[in-house]
């Protein structure tokens, strides 16, 4: 979640709406058959107080998407399961991975300031030193002589 309060009404794609005869009739599946996906932990929808099932706009995206490997691919159930469960830690790692990302650049972003606060906390009064280099010529002074001297 993004840390912002959300509508108790607003519909995403993640809000469990469709009960099973409407997810089997949108995903071109039996009941039957969601209820097996169920069971093997393929698709897991949300359930009602009277345990009833219900479907997400998303679940029925990967009801379609599981149907699509099984018939169309050929992979079986297990494989499925597998693909699904590394695509959710691919998922989970790109969030990761954004929260890095932007704690990195809200620390590096606070540290570039602070370091402003450092320069501009200089004194402007002070002079770098430079060393003066020893030589072993010899200099002759004179003082000038002023006006009335001359």
């Amino acid at each position: 979640m993004d840390g912002r309060r959300r509508n108790p009404y607003e519909l995403t794609e993640e809000t469990p709406v469709y009960v099973i005869s409407v997810a089997a009739q949108l995903s071109g599946l039996h009941p039957q058959t969601l209820r097996q996906y169920d069971r093997l932990g393929l698709v897991s929808p949300d359930r009602t107080p009277g345990r009833g099932r219900r479907y997400s706009a998303r679940d029925i995206e990967l009801l379609r998407q599981v149907q699509e490997l099984s018939q169309d691919e050929g992979i079986n159930l297990a494989g499925i399961k597998r693909i699904i469960e590394l695509e959710n830690q691919v998922t989970a790692l790109e969030q990761h991975i954004a929260d890095l990302t932007a704690a990195v650049d809200g620390a590096a972003a606070a540290m570039s300031q602070r370091e402003a606060q450092v320069h501009a906390s200089y004194r402007r009064d002070l002079v770098p030193y430079q060393e003066v280099q020893r030589t072993s010529a010899l200099v002759v002074w004179r003082p000038k002589r002023s006006s009335t001297d001359q």
